[in-house]
């Protein structure tokens, strides 16, 4: 019983690990300090930003360059500032997670 217990929680996580990967990267990588899930902080939630984005093609190539160049003018006065920490590839997985919010 408890190999049972042990191997569906294992399993659980397995299947859960992606999206909690992609948010304790966006918490690695600083994104929550300015942006939240579903709530506006100084930057839009990321449930704002998928909305936007949705059905886009090139969204996750130039939201990645946003994520580690930085921009201003499409939310609002407050500029996101470059990351350059950030490589291309997590930049990558950051949109693809972000654009994944409904």
């Amino acid at each position: 019983m408890k190999h049972a217990l042990a191997l569906a929680a294992a399993l659980g996580a397995l299947a859960a690990g992606p999206a909690l990967a992609n948010q304790q990267l966006a918490q690695q990588k600083n994104c929550l300090i300015c942006h939240n899930v579903d709530k506006r902080v100084v930057g839009p939630s990321f449930k704002e930003i998928a909305a936007k984005y949705a059905g886009q093609k090139d969204a996750v190539d130039k939201l990645a360059q946003k994520v580690i160049k930085g921009g201003s003018g499409v939310w609002g006065q407050a500029p996101m500032p470059a990351n350059p920490q950030v490589s291309e590839a997590e930049a990558k997985t950051l949109v693809q997670w972000i654009l994944t919010q409904k």
